[in-house]
C-alpha cells in the first residue's frame, strides 16, 4: 500500500485507488492528481491499496480485498492484512473509493444508505446513476461509515481513467480539500433531479457452465418471465420484476450482478 499525503495536518479525507488490482482507473487517476502538484485547503490521503495486484494486473493474490473487511494483521492472506491496514490509513476519514466495472460504461456512484455524507456529497459528484447497498455489503469497504464507492467506467479503458479523475477532483470539491471553481470547472454535474437511485436487493446466482451470455441493460425493468441471462444457451427467466445493477457474463465468479428497485432520484433523498 501506497499513500501520499498532500497538506499540513491530519487528513480527515482519503481517496482510494487500486482495490483491485485490474482496475487501473484509480491509481491512474491518482497519479495524475499528484503530478498537477495541487494547492489544497485542508489535508488529504491518496491511497493506492494493492500494489501487488496491480503489478500483477490480477483482481487479487489471495484473497479479493473488497470482500474481507475488517481484515486480520495476523492473517496468512496478504488481502486480508491489507484490509486492517487500509481501515487504519482511512480511520474518521470521509473517503472515495475508485472502481471499475466490465458492465456499465457511464460513472456509478454507490453509498451503503442514505445519510448526511451521501446527501453533501454525491450530488456533487459526476454520476449518472446511484446505487444504494443497504445490506448487500459483506466484507466490502462500503459498509463502514462515510465511505462513498463509484465505478468509473469500462474496466481498463481510457474513459474510465479520464472520469476516475474527474471523480477525485469532484469529491476534492466536495469536501473542501480543492477550490470548488478549480475543480468543477471542467466538470458536467447532473441535475440531482435526472439522477436515478436503485436500493440493491441481492446477487444474482449464477451456475456453474461454461458460456455465460446476458440479454438485458443495467438499471433498464426486467419484467418477470423475460430471459434476462443464458448458461450454456439455456436462457434464466426473471421470477419477479427487477431492474439488474452490474450485471455482465463475466464480470464475477459466481454472479451475474444484482437486482434492484428503483426508489427514486437524488433530489429526492432530502425528504428521506
Amino acid at each position: 500500500m501506497k499513500v501520499y499525503e498532500l497538506g499540513e495536518g491530519t487528513p480527515e479525507v482519503a481517496v482510494i485507488g487500486g482495490i483491485h488490482g485490474d482496475e487501473p482507473c484509480g491509481p491512474l487517476a491518482i497519479k495524475r492528481l499528484l503530478a498537477e502538484e495541487p494547492a489544497v485547503q485542508r489535508p488529504v490521503k491518496l491511497i493506492i491499496a494493492n500494489e501487488e495486484a496491480l503489478e500483477a494486473g490480477q483482481r487479487y493474490l489471495e484473497a479479493d480485498l473488497n470482500r474481507v473487511f475488517p481484515g486480520d494483521p495476523a492473517a496468512d492472506a496478504h488481502e486480508r492484512r491489507l484490509a486492517a491496514d487500509l481501515l487504519a490509513e482511512i480511520e474518521d476519514c470521509t473517503t472515495l473509493a475508485l472502481h471499475s466495472t466490465q458492465s456499465y460504461a457511464e460513472p456509478i456512484g454507490a453509498v451503503k444508505a442514505v445519510d448526511t455524507v451521501a446527501r453533501e456529497i454525491v450530488p456533487q459528484l459526476p454520476v449518472s446513476v446511484i446505487t444504494e447497498t443497504d445490506d448487500n455489503t459483506d466484507g466490502r469497504l462500503i459498509k463502514y461509515p462515510n465511505v462513498i464507492e463509484v465505478e468509473c467506467g469500462l474496466q481498463g479503458t481510457d474513459d474510465a481513467a479520464k472520469n476516475g479523475y474527474e471523480l477525485v477532483r469532484a469529491f476534492l470539491a466536495a469536501t473542501g480539500v480543492l477550490p470548488l471553481d478549480d475543480a468543477m470547472d471542467r466538470l458536467s454535474i447532473p441535475d440531482p433531479e435526472t439522477i436515478p437511485v436503485f436500493r440493491v436487493e441481492g446477487p444474482i446466482p449464477k451456475a456453474e457452465g461454461t458460456e455465460y451470455e446476458v440479454f438485458v441493460d443495467n438499471f433498464e425493468l426486467v419484467s418477470a418471465g423475460t430471459a434476462f441471462a443464458a448458461i450454456d444457451g439455456e436462457p434464466i427467466h426473471a421470477e419477479t420484476d427487477f431492474y439488474p445493477v452490474l450485471l455482465s457474463p463475466y464480470g464475477y465468479a459466481d454472479i451475474f450482478g444484482y437486482r434492484s428497485e428503483r426508489v427514486g432520484t437524488v433530489a429526492e433523498w432530502e425528504t428521506v
